[in-house]
């Protein structure tokens, strides 16, 4: 009896998790592969191709009306899902209608207007804010930070797995580093106490939750802006995450 061949959703997160990429881009480009299935009425990728992906193209910029990044980030999962998951080649796909990018002046707001903001949301959102204007960190960022990734000593903070799956450092502003260090002390008497944001293990990058058992419920590796309820990893294990992006400060 022949063995099946694995499904394409299947197919598709194996390889994009062998090559590391992060978990927003896996969904963001499935979303975008799943829409181009639909699209040519449920027909499958091998059965489909330049043509195809052109005529998908063109109908999110002529009658879907996205924005010009939109239409290339479908562009490069679609790329991603013939060369990387299928191994066929689009080759050209022709002259696909692109979105004009109407040039507009981006809206800055002052120092005190930032401040003025920041001052007005609740613990801790207003210092996941601070770290964002103060760092520049991108929200996703400041969300995704864990207690490890503050280095006081040096001053820096440790940003994993940012845009383009790539670490870098940046500068821990010395405004706030006692208030910082006041929220990971806290963190950390809770943690001691076992606290319900505390007692369930913390999601883990890739497979280091086999390779380290422990470090999920580990000190250095909780959040600094964790989730109020629990979801469940790739394991089946409930896992707790950080706050969610989207998360109201009200």
């Amino acid at each position: 009896m022949e063995a099946r061949e694995p499904r394409l959703r299947d197919q598709f997160r194996a390889v994009i998790r062998v090559n590391r990429y992060s978990i927003r881009t896996e969904k963001s480009y499935w979303y975008w592969i799943r829409y181009f299935i639909r699209f040519h009425r449920m027909t499958h990728p091998r059965e489909m191709g330049a043509p195809e992906v052109n005529a998908f193209l063109t109908w999110l910029a002529v009658e879907r009306n996205v924005a010009a990044a939109t239409q290339a980030q479908a562009l490069n999962a679609l790329v991603f899902l013939y060369k990387q998951v299928l191994g066929l080649s689009l080759g050209d796909i022709g002259e696909v209608i692109r979105p004009k990018k109407p040039r507009r002046l981006p809206v800055v707001l002052s120092h005190q207007e930032a401040m003025g903001i920041i001052s007005r949301l609740k613990s801790p959102y207003h210092l996941l804010a601070s770290l964002m204007y103060g760092a520049g960190l991108r929200v996703t960022e400041a969300c995704r930070l864990r207690v490890k990734d503050l280095d006081f000593n040096q001053r820096l903070i440790i940003v994993r797995d940012g845009k383009g799956s790539k670490d870098r450092t940046t500068l821990l502003p010395e405004s706030l580093s006692a208030e910082l260090q006041n929220w990971v002390k806290e963190i950390e008497t809770a943690w001691k106490q076992r606290e319900s944001l505390y007692r369930s293990a913390v999601s883990l990058p890739f497979a280091l939750a086999r390779k380290y058992p422990s470090a999920g419920t580990s000190l250095s590796w909780q959040w600094l802006f964790s989730s109020y309820r629990l979801c469940t990893d790739d394991l089946g294990n409930a896992v707790r995450h950080h706050i969610h992006p989207s998360v109201s400060s009200g």
